[in-house]
């Protein structure tokens, strides 16, 4: 206990001394530019020029308080590691709500399509193509999109004909000594009015990873003890294309597509030795899980502007997910033959149709409205088939000989049909003070088919109120309150795999569910330091959830206990979040950049098995960040750490006859790039320098948790070993 108040009070103490360091720090040149009452600040492309970057990403990543990946402070050239979940917090729906984090522009236009990532392109676009990149902190009518923290254009330079060339190759090493290629080639360019960017992409998702797992019983006495070697040989193979194309001075057209392939073929070795008996008894098993996956999306995003300055808009969105995840599990005996014994087959097809449009214009002296509607239409087919080899009934070939069990909400279609009329009101109150205020009113109908038969409708009204000062250019204060709906997952609708327990195959379907909402406040302050030394932050929210998503008793009698997916009541979640993003120009270092970020929150609820107050289901109590990036010009040469850990160690999950503690170790990552002379890059990227190991605990009971008769005790950890990687990136 000593120990965890030492380290983190150690880490605290990293924090504090950034920031105090920054305060001292002496005067460098400046080499941004700003309006004048701070709400937009410029990077010229000549910021960029001693360190010569290679993409748009590149260069957003030399930004104090960013990173390539838009989230704000705590970048420094890494992605965020997997294995630590988050809190429900936002997760409003409609094209419009706002994510409420960093939103990224490319000229001023939102990347058209939901699945067409903004990241990946800033990776495509050359660093000579860029004239600037925009940090815009205020509200205005005349961005491309809405509700978020601040917003990042990057801005391309107008030529007559351009066209960059870019590639990617990688190897990718894990811990059972696989080596897997991966690449991307991508097209990005300029033809008299038309802007395009195509690119094929196969990036590997490989992994390996050794599982251990044992358990006792109530009485303390052991139980069996689990070995198991998942090998993960998944690919992820894209073709995407964005298009712009200007018709003329007063409208332009988007157009973008995506085929994608996203397969996780899946290999289980498992060993079971069952302790109670003597001598031990030894159960091999082996999965054999193919799990294809694709997808696809296409869109348009179409723009009038009017004499007057008003803009017209409209853009449209379909898209469509198949994904089939095959179980296969296959006894082995000691002559080496084997057995089936399960198989279940999972096949769900989502679809989404979304049409949006909107008419801005300016009303009054510096005020602006935006009012329009959105519909949209997603719908989900389903069917899950379980077989098992001791079940009682006639087999089925379809399941490979073995016997179908019955399974509720086995076959189900899930059809939602929303609207949203809005209407969006920016004021510009003075060259300080911006409102934005928002009002949104979303019906829909929830229409469910097959094994279960239901149709329900929602109507919710959803104001936003954006308040934003400058109290100074350097010293911003930013205030929210808002209504936000969250988007329904529809598996939690039908029958799914239960692809976390290998204990319990199936997991059950709800038709009952309904959104999760919340009223959520905010509040944020920043500071950009003097002479671009780098930004602090602080924010503080609160949020009241209504008909929170978490496990409720769904069972039939005492002799059949089970629970689903469904809405608990009421309850509450709160935090605070302190970024620091801080050149090191103090020490003699300018270019060395260290983000540090420490999140500390809370929630509570009314657990409906117990009736006492807890957390959310898997909610981390807060988290803690440390990057750094170092570049090192005249080398052609940069390197950068990673550290991110929980606050608390665990997250927890509460069910009608279990109870599970999940914690993992700290993440630590580094990485080393060199560029040659004709501007090749080579990057050695080490994820998880340690083992990484991902435990859970899990408490079994006879019949109700909440009547406290333990009957096994279950401790499992899952070890992902270190993660090495090479990368070679050019452009021409």
């Amino acid at each position: 206990m000593a120990g965890n108040i030492q380290h983190r009070a150690a880490r605290q103490l990293i924090a504090a001394s950034i920031l105090l360091l920054s305060l001292i720090a002496p005067e460098i040149n400046r080499a941004q530019e700003a309006s004048e009452d701070g709400s937009t600040v410029v990077y010229p492309a000549t910021y960029f020029t001693e360190w010569q970057p290679i993409t748009a990403g590149d260069m957003l990543a030399r930004i104090p308080g960013q990173d390539t990946n838009g989230r704000g402070s705590g970048g420094g050239g890494f992605s965020r590691p997997g294995g630590f979940s988050g809190s429900p917090s936002r997760g409003g729906r409609g094209l419009g709500s706002g994510a409420g984090s960093t939103e990224i522009l490319i000229n001023g236009k939102r990347n058209a399509g939901k699945n067409n990532s903004t990241q990946q392109m800033l990776q495509r676009i050359a660093s000579s193509q860029v004239q600037e990149i925009q940090i815009i902190r205020g509200t205005s009518g005349d961005l491309d999109v809405r509700g978020s923290g601040q917003i990042i254009n990057v801005v391309l330079f107008e030529e007559l004909s351009s066209t960059s060339f870019s590639y990617q190759g990688s190897l990718n090493y894990s811990q059972d000594d696989a080596i897997q290629p991966g690449g991307t080639f991508a097209v990005n360019g300029q033809r008299g009015e038309l802007d395009y960017t195509m690119t094929l992409r196969s990036q590997p998702r490989y992994r390996n990873s050794l599982n251990n797992e044992s358990s006792i019983l109530g009485d303390f006495s052991p139980n069996d003890t689990v070995t198991e070697e998942v090998t993960i040989d998944g690919a992820n193979n894209e073709l995407s294309f964005n298009l712009a194309y200007a018709i003329n001075s007063k409208s332009t057209l988007q157009l973008n597509g995506l085929l994608a392939e996203r397969d996780a073929p899946t290999d289980i070795e498992r060993v079971t030795s069952n302790l109670r008996s003597n001598p031990v008894v030894h159960l091999v098993e082996r999965e054999a899980n193919p799990n294809p996956r694709d997808n696809w999306e296409g869109g348009f995003d179409y723009e009038y502007t009017f004499d007057n300055g008003a803009r017209f808009k409209l853009l449209g969105i379909a898209n469509q997910d198949e994904n089939l995840r095959i179980r296969q599990r296959f006894e082995r005996f000691a002559n080496n033959t084997e057995e089936l014994n399960l198989i279940l087959n999972s096949n769900s097809i989502t679809k989404e149709r979304i049409v949006r449009g909107s008419y801005t214009f300016d009303f009054l002296q510096n005020q602006s409205v935006e009012i329009g509607g959105e519909r949209a239409q997603t719908t989900l087919n389903s069917a899950l088939a379980l077989g098992l080899l001791n079940a009682s009934g006639t087999p089925s070939t379809a399941l490979g000989g073995l016997v179908p069990v019955n399974l509720g909400l086995a076959n189900s279609q899930v059809e939602e049909i929303r609207y949203e009329p809005f209407a969006i009101h920016n004021w510009r109150i003075n060259p300080k003070l911006t409102l934005e205020s928002t009002l949104l009113y979303e019906t829909s109908d929830i229409i469910q088919t097959g094994d279960a038969q239901n149709s329900r409708s929602f109507e919710f009204i959803k104001p936003k109120i954006d308040l934003r000062y400058n109290i100074t250019p350097m010293f911003q204060l930013r205030g929210s309150a808002e209504r936000i709906v969250n988007q329904l997952s529809f598996a939690d609708f039908v029958a799914a795999n239960d692809e976390q327990d290998n204990d319990a195959n199936t997991l059950r379907g709800n038709a009952e569910l309904r959104q999760q909402a919340q009223w959520r406040y905010t509040l944020n302050s920043e500071y950009r330091l003097p002479s671009d030394i780098g930004v602090v932050s602080a924010e503080f929210f609160y949020a009241d959830h209504q008909d929170v998503i978490d496990w409720i008793d769904a069972s039939t009698s005492e002799d059949a206990l089970a629970s689903v997916n469904g809405n608990l009541g009421d309850g509450v979640e709160y935090g605070a979040t302190l970024t620091a993003s801080i050149r090191m120009a103090m020490i003699g270092l300018p270019n060395l950049l260290v983000n540090s970020t420490l999140n500390i929150q809370d929630s509570q609820v009314t657990d409906p098995f117990d009736g006492r107050e807890r957390r959310f289901r898997n909610y981390q109590r807060g988290r803690f960040t440390l990057t750094t990036r170092h570049d090192i010009p005249e080398w052609r040469f940069n390197w950068g750490t990673q550290y991110f850990d929980r606050l608390d160690g665990g997250m927890f999950q509460y069910d009608i006859k279990d109870f599970e503690f999940s914690v993992g170790e700290p993440f630590y990552g580094i990485f080393a790039e060199i560029r040659d002379r004709r501007g090749i890059t080579y990057r050695l990227d080490v994820r998880q320098l340690t083992d990484g190991s991902q435990c859970r605990e899990r408490w079994r009971y006879n019949g109700r948790r909440s009547d406290g008769w333990l009957r096994e005790l279950e401790y499992r950890c899952t070890h992902g070993g270190t993660q090495p990687s090479l990368t070679i990136t050019g452009n021409f």
